[in-house]
């Protein structure tokens, strides 16, 4: 027995040990960023003493608040037309059995698996052959078509859950199909909408290789960034970073949280 003890503990100290490098691995050049954002010096590898001088200037600067309104229109008009496009297609996907239904569920996830840059060329091609000039639209069309297979993901496997009897009954009880649908089924699958909605959100505020590609005359965030970036990280954009890091986290932490919700109910 000792043996199989000592291979037991010697297998779990090996566990251990590399969960902790690959765990340190991701989250400690987090903590230098968090760590150097607080730096007085104007260089990042050298520590001159804890300040809040790059978060203030980071408040004060007006192209990078007018590039995350930029940011934030986009996101917020795909992820409010992907929801309701992407709930009525799980929905749809769910009830209905139609020829050649296999392969329109696999076209509809492929956003999920192709690289972005291929979107982004596919997007821009298909753009300039139709003669439809770039602009915000464009961007915000363009991020509907992963926005909208995120969606439809999570809805899909929270109405795998669901008691069909529910919208029966409310049909048997006269209720018209939009009545079942609106007071019935939607009330049930709001916490995965919410949680597809808000990992959608996370993904479209931080999309740069699709923005660069149809945004056209708007500057979103995320370009702004990588154009600062270019010559050298500057201490503001450490700090913009952490801010960025805490909001995507908090965004993500409430999309877990509807979601484990959604599947309890």
């Amino acid at each position: 027995m000792k043996p199989v003890a000592s291979k037991g503990n010697l297998r779990f100290s090996w566990q251990g040990i590399f969960t902790l490098l690959m765990y340190g691995f991701m989250y400690i050049p987090i903590l230098i960023l968090g760590i150097y954002s607080f730096n007085q010096s104007r260089y990042g590898a050298i520590w001159k003493g804890f300040s809040l001088t790059w978060y203030q200037k980071l408040m004060g600067d007006e192209r990078l608040f007018l590039a995350l309104g930029d940011s934030l229109k986009i996101a917020i008009c795909a992820v409010a037309i992907s929801s309701v496009l992407g709930t009525l297609m799980a929905v749809g996907l769910s009830k209905y059995r139609f020829l050649g239904k296999s392969l329109y569920v696999g076209i509809s996830y492929l956003p999920l698996i192709i690289p972005d840059i291929a979107i982004a060329v596919a997007t821009l091609v298909f753009l300039a052959s139709v003669a439809i000039p770039l602009s915000l639209w464009t961007a915000i069309a363009a991020h509907m078509v992963f926005c909208l297979a995120y969606i439809a993901i999570v809805v899909s496997s929270r109405l795998q859950g669901l008691d069909p009897n529910l919208e029966e009954a409310a049909l048997d009880l006269g209720a018209t199909p939009t009545q079942a649908l609106l007071k019935v089924l939607i009330p049930q699958l709001a916490p995965a909408i919410v949680s597809g909605c808000l990992l959608a959100f996370v993904l479209s505020m931080d999309d740069l290789l699709i923005s660069s590609f149809t945004a056209g005359g708007a500057n979103p965030l995320p370009i702004e960034i990588f154009s600062r970036v270019k010559t050298g990280i500057k201490p503001d954009i450490n700090a913009l970073s952490v801010l960025l890091i805490l909001g995507s986290g908090l965004i993500a932490a409430f999309a877990e949280y509807f979601r484990h919700k959604s599947e309890r109910v």
